[in-house]
């Protein structure tokens, strides 16, 4: 009987911390992959929406882009009543699939690696759960779009020769990798690489810099946690304007590199390109034509991309919660 009353509380203590200890750690992993795959996935929807929403005018920017054409309102005009009377109104979207195939794992990966990279620099600069103070908002911002540009460049390559090539030179994505494999070799997919990464890093640093910096003002003068749609579309699109604006002769010099075999040049280096660009067309007109575009399309697309995000993220985890508490 001694024995019984011995045994009885040590199987009950063994048998009330296992079930604790059990689910407890799996909640915690499920909670993470969850965040991750949110993320992912909003990130997704958000460039896929952002980027067909532009899509016309992001096809005419980069025709100007690797041109010697001199950019204007009037002449950009022109060349998309031109092209739709030519080749038909769907052809606006031509190569919209081949950004579609580079811009969804794209976004995913760089709004997915923000959250990632916020909570790395929080745990590191003591702001977990808090803001992030400005030079960590750069740098995360910058980080992700690193780590999207890295992984994805080679698509981005394709994206840019189907836009500025008739179709009957590339009939689709995987045609456009062969035949550049072939005549051109391995190594064309990735010219240009090098001025996308230095562009990337103040484009996508003083993007979400800008984006984050606007909310976090937002919720300090205004007293609300988060602002409505309208509100984040324009402070999406103040994003875009300051990091677009920031990089644009990265981006020229990146798409003369990436189309230089289709359109007979053979820029060698980031330098060379530039300077090419320059002697034969100006530092404004050469370096940056077509900005003014780009600060028509770039505000409403990083506008709606971020503005997707974020609501998509609310809507997913209000989803969740619900699920939660019908278990």
């Amino acid at each position: 009987m001694g024995n019984g009353v011995r045994e009885g509380p040590v199987d009950f203590k063994r048998q009330d911390v296992e079930p604790v200890t059990s689910t407890h750690l799996p909640s915690e992993d499920s909670q993470e992959k969850k965040k991750v795959l949110n993320s992912l996935m909003s990130g997704a929807l958000a460039g896929a929406v952002a980027k067909t929403a532009v899509a016309p005018l992001d096809r005419t920017k980069i025709m100007f882009q690797v041109s010697s054409k001199r950019f204007s309102a009037k002449e950009a005009y022109r060349l998309i009543y031109r092209t739709y009377l030519n080749e038909g109104f769907w052809s606006l979207w031509r190569g919209n699939s081949a950004t579609m195939v580079r811009v969804i794992p794209y976004a995913a990966i760089q709004f997915c690696a923000h959250e990632e990279y916020k909570q790395l620099l929080g745990s590191y600069y003591g702001f977990q759960g808090k803001a992030l103070t400005p030079f960590p908002r750069f740098i995360a911002g910058s980080l992700a779009g690193t780590t999207a540009a890295m992984l994805t460049y080679p698509l981005d390559m394709v994206r840019a020769r189907m836009a500025v090539t008739p179709k009957e030179m590339y009939s689709n994505i995987v045609h456009v990798f062969i035949r550049i494999s072939k005549e051109e070799g391995l190594k064309t997919l990735y010219r240009g690489f090098t001025p996308t990464i230095l562009g990337v890093i103040p484009y996508a640093g003083l993007s979400f810099f800008t984006y984050e910096t606007l909310k976090k003002l937002h919720a300090d003068h205004s007293g609300k946690s988060q602002p409505s749609p309208p509100e984040r579309l324009l402070f999406g699109a103040c994003a875009g304007l300051i990091g677009q604006s920031a990089s644009y002769p990265l981006d020229v010099v990146r798409r003369r590199m990436q189309t230089a075999g289709v359109l007979g040049h053979t820029y060698s280096s980031i330098l060379l390109t530039m300077q090419e660009i320059i002697r034969e067309e100006g530092l404004i007109r050469g370096l940056y034509k077509g900005l003014s575009m780009n600060w028509v399309k770039g505000p409403i697309a990083v506008g709606i991309s971020f503005t997707t995000f974020d609501l998509t993220q609310i809507l997913l985890r209000k989803l969740q919660h619900s699920t939660n508490v019908e278990r």
